[in-house]
């Protein structure tokens, strides 16, 4: 499938030597970079369901010594 990007001129520079420098043609780099993109953001999804209560909740460890402290 093809997609239609726009860039500036900087952009485009800059994609056109590093292509040079790697012998590789301008859309090999740029569905390498939007693999790169996609996984990362995969991978923050994954990160984003680790744990029970998420970021900025109860400690665990606090949380652990309160209901142990009941028994």
């Amino acid at each position: 499938m093809r997609a239609l990007v726009d860039m500036n001129e900087t952009q485009l520079a800059a994609l056109d030597s590093l292509a040079k420098r790697k012998r590789q043609s301008r859309a090999a780099l740029i569905r390498a970079a939007i693999d790169d993109y996609l996984d990362r953001h995969r991978r923050e999804q994954v990160e984003d369901g680790f744990g029970l209560w998420g970021k900025g909740a109860v400690d665990g460890l606090a949380f652990q010594e309160k209901a142990r402290s009941e028994w």
